[in-house]
């Protein structure tokens, strides 16, 4: 299988049909360098600290955004989105869903206009269609990493 066909399969497990379709995401991670990660965590186990860690292995320049650490990945942890200085090309949240769209609105809000990508199993609807209709580009409900690892390697 091709790798817009491997997109599009993990596209297909997400619960939101309106996500960008594999071809955009390929110009997406053509384009991406900076990503910021909301809930970026201190445990060495979680998805939140491995996906993370995979994506500045693949020489994403991650900016880690967690309230409760100093510095995670060898960089400056921020304690919120609003805090991060320089222009970021994705938002990563690795919040529960309950939270993901304050994270939502944070991210539209930037001047930047981030890509925002809320990974598999976090989904915050209401936020998602406004964000979208303001024109921003979010996709809901899919893993980063196994999207990444398909386009990226």
């Amino acid at each position: 299988m091709n790798r817009i066909g491997e997109v599009e399969r993990l596209l297909a497990k997400s619960s939101d049909g309106s996500n960008p379709t594999a071809e955009v995401l390929v110009e997406l991670f053509r384009d991406v360098q900076r990503i910021a990660v909301v809930g970026l965590s201190r445990d060495l186990e979680k998805p939140a600290r491995r996906v993370p860690s995979y994506l500045a292995a693949k020489g994403f320049d991650v900016i880690p955004v967690n309230p409760k650490a100093d510095r995670l990945l060898g960089q400056k942890s921020w304690r919120s989105l609003d805090e991060v200085p320089e222009p970021v090309d994705m938002v990563v949240v690795f919040r529960p869903s309950a939270e993901a769209a304050a994270v939502v609105e944070q991210a539209t809000s930037r001047p930047d206009q981030p890509v925002i990508w809320l990974p598999t199993g976090i989904r915050a609807p209401e936020a998602v269609e406004a964000a979208r209709a303001a024109g921003h580009t979010v996709v809901q409900d899919v893993c980063v990493f196994q999207v990444c690892r398909v386009l990226v390697g």
